[in-house]
């Protein structure tokens, strides 16, 4: 108790020392420092961000909870002089530190100086500068404030500033708005001069953004302009722009009313000394002429192969590398239709992400004889072979340190129809925090694999699939067979899958993926060192063994039980209610837990299965901080196999199960759905909630689900208090090295903010657990059997550190035991809430 008494006054010295600090050290006299802003809407206070963000000035920015400007305080210990301070220290003959260069070198002594100067220049670019009232600046504020509300429909707002002192060098802003009455949309007309805009205008304008009756927002204006331009660029018109859509508004004796004329001029072209004006006219696709290598050696050749395909002329330096309907199938303007610009930016992405081109050019010719435009489109082919080599050093609750090391060869083209063929391989050497071998070694984790990746840019199907995913939603195929050989903790495990999957996204905001065939074989190669391995569950079994009757031949000569005959031997006999040892029930049941966990971590698996994977997304970028993600993923092991084998009459072996060559397969049905919602609060700081359900369900040839289909509890990702397989099933005290379950809940908020700089902190509550539903577990606190069992979801909490480096945030989060159902109930509430029993976790990126 002493010691957390003493961190806590440590950190609350710390803090006591910063608010004693005097934040006003570099203002002059006749400045004032800002402390706050205060914005009202017609008497009443109105500080939300988006009023906020039209301020020029802002005040220092406050560590959360402590309203300590920190980093004002880091600006203040920087010295202003620093180079005359230095000089008159260090360059003064009269000053004893000059004698210094006495017992270090010329160079030594200026690197000195310099250090000092470098830690000054530090101190200010981490710190930030006093931010004192500036009049200038308070008066565009107040300019802005009224600029918004005017352009928003209040066109009578008014908007002025009060500066409010604190003492002779602080000072608060207070900004009043007055808004006055809204004005409303009413009578909106059309001034079209071309025809066939006009005509086009009628079937565009029930989509229109600007609707009589609603209040006036200048962005519907704006958004209107942009939408009209979209479509009519997509209608045939090559020559429209924005430019020629504007808009005139008339306010004058209208009662609060907003008259609106829509103007769209006709084209006009400008010559050396004049322009013409010209009515608009619809253009379409005369010709599309592929060039297949436009590479710089090329400029002036002429081509020697010439394909016509489909409407398509495709030219080539030399014979062609692709086939013809490769590279039609990623473009999307067509010879006899109107233009669309959706089908220039369409052919831009699908090109680009055949992998097989660099950028391409796609370029318009105008023939204005007869309104036709001909398309070129250029590329350059990028090299046929690719090489990669990575290294990667990690660490998990498996491994104190893994190495990594992985090559692969990328071959683009293979067989002429655009598709890529990966080939890679990887390597790993890693040391486990116990290994539960007799002659440990340093590295005990390896692992060796290759895989092979055939990507094909379309559907490979033998059915036509156009009209259900059409090429604009970038369809593709992806083929791929592994192989690994692991010696991990103690089991060993070769592991061979192989897929078939496809891809295809129907807009920006949506993905799909569809795992038609999945097929993994997972065999173990050293079972025998299961007790080795899980040291809980053999500490559990020796125990039980040695307070009974158990035959001596089971144990070693220090009286342990043998792994793995004696072990194996025990718990033949403990299940055999003749062998006489009359173990209790509890302890019965723990034995029978243990041989049932031994049986499903120990067995092979095949596993044969198909899912979908949904995701949709709302955010608009890497920046936005206010969006949803909902994902969604079903998958179905089994059926098909079983199916086969009741028609073909396969007998069952001797437990119960359909098997294929001595494995039984799995057959179950799982199904995810996690969300994610960002609410972004303004200045940097963003409020985070993540929900998570998961169930699998084994039925038909199997009793539960294997282990890497399973769901775990803890870790980085999920509820940091408890360390990764840690937590669960249910309100059981985790013994087990790697606890797992089939269903699961999890739900997380967190509130991120700027501490300075790059730094950020956060506070989050996690909450969840896992349990075993529809599978062979009996074991009442492992099972979820109704609402009830709700009560032993584990609550976890804590603060977390992250350093953003722009490509990737570096994680450090401290979590807390909150609610822990592996205690009684009632005994639950912060039982290990202090920093002894917390969990450290260290990531890459967000946690979600």
């Amino acid at each position: 108790m002493k010691v957390k008494v003493a961190k806590i006054s440590l950190i609350m010295a710390i803090f006591v020392l910063l608010a004693s600090c005097n934040a006003v050290k570099r203002v002059s006299k006749d400045e004032h420092l800002l402390m706050d802003n205060t914005v009202y809407v017609n008497d009443k206070k109105n500080n939300t961000d988006a009023l906020n963000s039209l301020l020029f000035q802002k005040p220092n920015g406050r560590f959360p909870l402590f309203g300590i400007p920190i980093r004002l305080h880091i600006y203040n210990l920087a010295r202003p002089n620093i180079d005359s301070i230095l000089n008159a220290k260090y360059r003064n003959p009269e000053d004893p530190k000059t004698g210094l260069k006495n017992f270090i070198s010329l160079k030594q002594y200026e690197a000195l100086i310099n250090s000092r100067k470098n830690f000054n220049t530090w101190l200010k670019k981490t710190g930030e500068p006093p931010v004192t009232i500036n009049t200038l600046k308070t008066q565009k504020s107040a300019t802005n404030l009224k600029t918004y509300y005017y352009k928003n429909g209040w066109f009578n707002a008014d908007a002025s500033y009060k500066i409010d002192t604190i003492d002779t060098q602080r000072a608060k802003m207070s900004y009043y708005i007055t808004t006055g009455s809204p004005y409303f949309m009413d009578s909106i007309r059309t001034r079209i001069a071309s025809p066939v805009i006009d005509t086009l205008y009628k079937s565009l304008k029930r989509n229109s953004l600007l609707v009589k009756g609603e209040q006036f927002k200048e962005a519907n204006l704006t958004n209107e302009r942009e939408r009209l331009t979209t479509e009519l660029r997509n209608s045939g018109l090559y020559h429209f722009a924005q430019d020629y859509i504007t808009f005139e508004i008339d306010t004058i004796g209208t009662n609060k009313k907003v008259n609106t004329d829509l103007i769209i001029q006709n084209r006009m072209i400008r010559y050396d000394d004049s322009t013409q004006v010209r009515p608009f006219k619809i253009y379409t696709i005369k010709d599309v002429n592929i060039f297949t290598d436009d590479a710089y050696q090329n400029i002036n050749l002429t081509p020697t192969d010439t394909i016509n395909y489909k409407g398509f002329n495709i030219y080539s330096y030399g014979k062609s590398k692709y086939r013809a309907k490769a590279l039609t199938d990623a473009i999307f303007i067509t010879k006899g239709d109107i233009f669309k610009d959706i089908n220039r930016t369409r052919t831009y992405r699908y090109l680009s992400e055949l992998q097989t081109f660099k950028y391409p050019n796609i370029e318009y010719v105008e023939n204005e004889q007869d309104s036709t435009l001909t398309t070129n489109i250029y590329l350059i082919p990028k090299k046929k072979f690719g090489l990669n080599f990575n290294t990667e050093v990690s660490q998990s609750n498996i491994q104190t340190i893994g190495l990594g090391f992985s090559g692969g060869l990328l071959i683009r083209n293979v067989f002429r129809g655009a598709e890529t063929l990966e080939v890679s391989g990887l390597a790993a050497i890693g040391s486990s925090r116990e290994s539960g071998r007799k002659n440990d070694v340093f590295f005990d984790i390896t692992e060796v694999g290759s895989t092979v990746k055939l990507t094909i840019p379309r559907l490979f199907f033998p059915l036509n699939t156009d009209k259900v995913i059409p090429k604009y939603m970038s369809p593709s195929t992806r083929i791929s067979a592994a192989a690994t050989s692991q010696r991990n903790i103690g089991l060993d495990k070769q592991t061979f899958t192989g897929n078939l999957s496809y891809n295809w996204y129907p807009n920006n905001k949506v993905t799909n993926t569809l795992d038609l065939f999945n097929a993994q074989y997972v065999k173990n190669l050293n079972s025998d060192n299961y007790f080795g391995v899980y040291q809980n569950s053999y500490k559990s079994l020796n125990s039980i063994a040695k307070d009974h009757n158990t035959n001596q031949d089971f144990f070693d000569e220090n009286g342990n039980l043998i792994i793995p005959s004696g072990a194996d031997a025990f718990i033949d006999d403990a299940l055999n209610p003749g062998s006489g040892l009359n173990l209790s029930k509890n302890e019965l049941s723990t034995v029978r837990n243990i041989s049932q966990r031994q049986d499903r971590l120990t067995e092979n698996n095949l596993i044969i299965s198909s899912s979908f994977n949904y995701v949709k997304t709302r955010r608009e970028n890497i920046f936005d901080n206010d969006f949803s993600t909902i994902r969604f993923r079903v998958e179905f092991a089994g059926n098909i196999l079983a199916s086969i084998s009741k028609l073909a009459g396969v007998e069952k072996n001797a437990n119960g199960r359909y098997d294929i060559f001595g494995v039984a397969y799995s057959q179950y049905s799982k199904a995810e759905v996690d969300y994610v919602k960002y609410w972004d609060l303004g200045k940097k700081s963003v409020f985070a909630v993540r929900s998570y359900v998961g169930i699998a369900v084994p039925y038909g040839n199997s009793d539960n689900i294997p282990f890497s289909k399973s769901f775990f509890g803890g870790g980085p990702n999920d509820n940091r208090a408890w360390t990764a397989y840690n937590l669960g099933p249910g309100r059981t005290k985790s013994t087990n090295e790697f606890n797992e379950a089939n269903f699961k809940l999890h739900f997380s908020a967190e509130q991120r903010f700027n501490l300075f700089g790059s730094v950020y902190g956060a506070f989050f509550v996690d909450a969840g657990n896992i349990w075993n539903v529809f599978d062979d577990v009996t074991d009442p606190e492992q099972t979820f059997d109704n609402f009830s069992s709700l009560k032993d979801i584990a609550v976890g909490s804590g603060f977390g550190l992250r350093y953003d480096f722009s490509f990737f945030v570096l994680r450090l989060d401290v979590g807390f035991k909150t609610y822990d159902p592996s205690y009684n109930l009632g005994n639950r509430w912060f039982k290990d809430y202090n920093f002894g029993n917390a969990v450290y976790n260290i990531g890459i990126n967000y946690p979600f």
